[in-house]
């Protein structure tokens, strides 16, 4: 297993397993004639992006600690030394929290932008203000608080 800042890669190993080997049997071999056993011999290599990755944990198994990898696909488990589960554990955690690293674009402006608003014709905002304080829309100190901000605009 190979552990890098974006994805965990291992090699999947192409042997008979038990499940093969009692099949084998229960057809009296023709299944194994057909899917052949092959024994260390690369079976190609697997990869998991850290962005997937959901969660990790570890289960003790005998002489070895399985980490488990939990993705959006299912659960994938590695087993690893006692020594190495903690490690392993620990720097794909990491890398959950941290999340992909952050890219740096320059981008370089050739004029700034200014947002130009259209002017605000006060004494209309005023003129429709009393007559929103006329209909008793607004109460005295709202009328009061808008009628001075617009004045400070003048």
């Amino acid at each position: 297993m190979a552990i890098w800042p974006d994805r965990i890669e291992w090699d999947r190993p192409r042997s008979a397993s038990g499940g093969k080997m009692v099949l084998g049997a229960m057809t009296l071999g023709v299944s194994l004639a057909a899917t052949g056993v092959s024994k260390n011999h690369s079976g190609g290599s697997e990869m998991i992006p850290i962005r997937s990755i959901t969660s990790v944990s570890t289960a003790r198994d005998g002489s070895n600690t399985i980490v488990q990898v939990l993705t959006a696909g299912g659960q994938i488990d590695f087993r690893v030394k006692h020594r190495e589960a903690t490690q392993v554990r620990a720097v794909l955690n990491d890398l959950i929290l941290r999340g992909p690293e952050p890219v740096k674009v320059n981008v370089v402006a050739t004029s700034p932008v200014v947002a130009s608003l259209p002017p605000i014709d006060i004494p209309a905002q005023l003129k429709q203000l009393k007559t929103l304080y006329d209909d008793g829309v607004l109460t005295d100190d709202e009328f009061n608080t808008k009628k001075a901000e617009l004045l400070a605009r003048m």
